[in-house]
Protein backbone atom coordinates (compact mmCIF):
# COMPACT_ATOMS: atom_id res chain seq x y z
CA UNK A 1 0.00 0.00 0.00
CA UNK A 2 0.97 3.57 -0.95
CA UNK A 3 2.37 5.72 2.41
CA UNK A 4 1.30 9.20 2.88
CA UNK A 5 3.55 11.34 4.98
CA UNK A 6 1.79 13.83 7.16
CA UNK A 7 3.29 16.81 8.48
CA UNK A 8 2.65 18.74 11.79
CA UNK A 9 4.23 21.50 13.90
CA UNK A 10 4.77 22.14 17.96
CA UNK A 11 4.72 25.42 18.13
CA UNK A 12 5.79 24.61 22.06
CA UNK A 13 8.27 22.55 20.97
CA UNK A 14 9.42 24.42 17.77
CA UNK A 15 9.87 20.87 16.12
CA UNK A 16 8.09 19.16 12.84
CA UNK A 17 6.23 16.15 13.66
CA UNK A 18 6.40 13.45 10.75
CA UNK A 19 4.10 10.44 10.13
CA UNK A 20 2.79 8.48 7.96
CA UNK A 21 -0.29 6.41 6.87
CA UNK A 22 -1.23 3.57 4.61
CA UNK A 23 -3.75 5.82 1.42
CA UNK A 24 -7.25 4.49 3.29
CA UNK A 25 -6.31 3.72 6.40
CA UNK A 26 -6.97 5.52 9.59
CA UNK A 27 -4.11 4.84 11.64
CA UNK A 28 -0.98 7.32 11.58
CA UNK A 29 2.51 6.20 12.53
CA UNK A 30 4.96 7.97 14.08
CA UNK A 31 8.14 8.57 12.67
CA UNK A 32 10.18 11.48 14.04
CA UNK A 33 10.85 14.79 14.97
CA UNK A 34 13.27 17.26 13.73
CA UNK A 35 13.92 20.68 15.64
CA UNK A 36 13.46 23.71 13.73
CA UNK A 37 16.62 24.50 14.71
CA UNK A 38 17.94 20.61 12.28
CA UNK A 39 15.62 21.97 9.39
CA UNK A 40 14.91 25.95 9.03
CA UNK A 41 13.45 24.75 5.76
CA UNK A 42 11.32 22.07 6.35
CA UNK A 43 9.47 23.92 9.29
CA UNK A 44 8.84 26.83 7.15
CA UNK A 45 7.21 24.61 4.51
CA UNK A 46 5.23 22.97 7.08
CA UNK A 47 4.10 26.58 8.77
CA UNK A 48 3.20 27.63 4.86
CA UNK A 49 1.17 24.33 4.78
CA UNK A 50 -0.66 24.52 7.74
CA UNK A 51 -1.36 28.30 6.48
CA UNK A 52 -2.97 27.22 3.48
CA UNK A 53 -5.62 25.04 5.55
CA UNK A 54 -6.31 27.83 7.95
CA UNK A 55 -7.37 30.34 4.80
CA UNK A 56 -10.77 30.78 3.48
CA UNK A 57 -9.94 30.51 0.29
CA UNK A 58 -9.27 27.02 0.57
CA UNK A 59 -7.59 25.69 -2.72
CA UNK A 60 -6.93 22.02 -2.76
CA UNK A 61 -4.13 21.95 -5.52
CA UNK A 62 -2.51 24.57 -4.08
CA UNK A 63 -2.41 22.59 -0.54
CA UNK A 64 -1.43 19.44 -2.78
CA UNK A 65 2.00 21.68 -4.36
CA UNK A 66 2.98 22.61 -1.09
CA UNK A 67 2.04 19.08 0.41
CA UNK A 68 4.48 18.10 -2.38
CA UNK A 69 6.89 20.67 -1.50
CA UNK A 70 7.07 19.31 1.92
CA UNK A 71 7.55 15.79 0.67
CA UNK A 72 10.59 16.66 -0.77
CA UNK A 73 12.27 18.54 1.57
CA UNK A 74 11.61 15.79 3.69
CA UNK A 75 13.12 13.02 1.80
CA UNK A 76 16.57 15.62 1.22
CA UNK A 77 16.39 15.98 4.55
CA UNK A 78 16.49 11.77 5.47
CA UNK A 79 19.18 11.57 2.05
CA UNK A 80 21.96 14.10 4.63
CA UNK A 81 21.01 12.07 7.67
Amino acid sequence: MEKIFLFALDSNTQEVIVSDSSKGSNQINFIERIKQTDNELLYSAVQTLTLITKSPNFDISIFNSMEKICKSIYNKHKKLK
